[in-house]
């Protein structure tokens, strides 16, 4: 990015991109609130998220590119893990999967005016880690979210990359597909370290082309232990194999 494109792009964002962002923020979240509390959460909790998603991504002038749809089924419940790049991660899936989803996140989102009360109206799965009893609690609520016929997204790296490369993957998730017998889908997150790094608390936005890749799901051969590892090993492979060259490889993330 040349020196000149930058400087206009930051103004861009101080006076247009960021100010309709938080404006969207605020509708999107006053918008779930409501809708959740009249009725249809499976909508109201959903497709409000989806489209602030996308206008993000368009305000920003992100170009976004998604490979691999065709590999979901229509009706399929899906235990979809992708790694976890950025703070644009979210908007990518949520704007772009094209599939109704739960979240799993971390109890700290709560705290984040507007998106936290949405997130708990929606009934997205916080993941509470204070004790054995509230983690066996945020499985339980994700069970009953699958065995309902809808599916979930996890970062099983459980928080941002600081380098962009993959940390190790958490064996929560799979432990929730093997127990329900679902198929999990890898999902592979290209561009978002990019426009974001997670290096300090504030960084303009760079502009960066963003990439979904969308694996084939991965159905379990069996139950049990061996086929938990199976199925995190294959995951973690789908989704290293789509990521760029030069954030090949694993690196430790210092906060796992």
């Amino acid at each position: 990015m040349n020196t000149v494109f930058k400087y206009l792009y930051r103004i861009y964002q101080l006076f247009v991109a960021v100010p309709l962002s938080l404006v969207a923020t605020i509708i999107t979240a006053l918008t779930v609130a409501a809708g959740c509390s009249v009725g249809n959460g499976h909508f109201w909790g959903y497709y409000p998220g989806r489209w602030w998603s996308w206008l993000v991504v368009r305000l920003f002038l992100i170009p976004v590119t998604v490979e691999g749809r065709e590999n979901m089924e229509p009706g399929q419940s899906y235990v979809f893990v992708s790694n976890h790049q950025g703070a644009f991660d979210i908007f990518l899936i949520y704007g772009f999967l094209g599939r109704n989803f739960k979240w799993m996140m971390k109890r700290g989102i709560m705290k984040i005016p507007f998106v936290g009360f949405a997130c708990k109206a929606a009934h997205h799965i916080f993941v509470d880690k204070r004790s054995p009893a509230r983690i066996k609690e945020t499985y339980e609520e994700a069970r009953h979210t699958l065995q309902s016929g809808m599916s979930v997204v996890v970062f099983p790296e459980g928080s941002r990359s600081f380098t962009g490369h993959m940390g190790i993957f958490k064996k929560g998730a799979f432990t929730l597909a093997d127990e329900l017998q679902l198929p999990v889908v890898p999902l592979t997150i290209n561009g978002s370290f990019d426009i974001m790094p997670r290096t300090r608390d504030w960084h303009w936005v760079s502009w960066h082309p963003l990439r979904l890749t969308i694996h084939q799901p991965i159905y379990p051969v069996d139950k049990g232990p061996r086929n938990v590892q199976a199925i995190m090993h294959q995951s973690y492979d789908s989704v290293m194999s789509s990521i760029e060259p030069k954030y090949q490889g694993f690196v430790e993330n210092p906060n796992q």
